[in-house]
């Protein structure tokens, strides 16, 4: 069966090959029954912290962003109402406009490497691509298992020119 509902049937299972397989049969991420929101697909999956989906349908052409990403059917607010921060997270590198003073259940450093992430990758909105190409002199370092390791100075460094960064474009 490919319908809509057989998609949200498959996303609220959370099954990742069955939602490719019927948007490859031509169901698309976002439909207008005229009954919903043409975002619900992609609220589910976010609300339920599914984020291999939310990336999927995001990637077939569900909008990360609604007029008014504060509004409880947009796939940030239902993130958040689900208390999925890594689907927040995932969102904001999507290019999810973040309304001022929403609370995320990520730290301001979290938020803003998220949005840097979104500009380095082509995905935020509104942005030059002098700003595209600034951003991509970010790298992410991730150091795992090294214990007595001093961090702080190289932390330090990096959120505040995260920070300069952000003040540039206005994040």
């Amino acid at each position: 069966m490919t319908t809509p509902l057989a998609l949200l049937k498959a996303i609220r299972a959370g099954r990742l090959l069955e939602v490719r397989a019927l948007l490859d049969a031509g169901v698309p991420p976002e439909f207008d029954d005229g009954q919903g929101d043409p975002g619900l697909p992609l609220g589910m999956a976010c609300f339920m912290g599914f984020n291999d989906i939310a990336r999927e349908l995001i990637e077939r052409g569900a909008r990360v962003n609604r007029p008014d990403n504060r509004l409880p059917t947009s796939p940030l607010a239902m993130a958040v109402k689900g208390r999925k921060p890594e689907t927040v997270r995932l969102l904001l590198e999507m290019g999810a406009d973040l309304p001022e003073g929403m609370e995320t259940g990520l730290s301001a450093p979290e938020v803003m490497l998220a949005q840097l992430k979104a500009i380095r990758n082509g995905y935020s909105q509104a942005r030059t691509r002098e700003e595209a190409s600034q951003a991509e002199t970010f790298e992410e370092i991730q150091v795992s298992g090294c214990s007595g390791l001093d961090t702080q100075v190289l932390e330090a460094d990096v959120i505040r020119a995260a920070q300069e960064m952000a003040l540039k474009h206005k994040l």
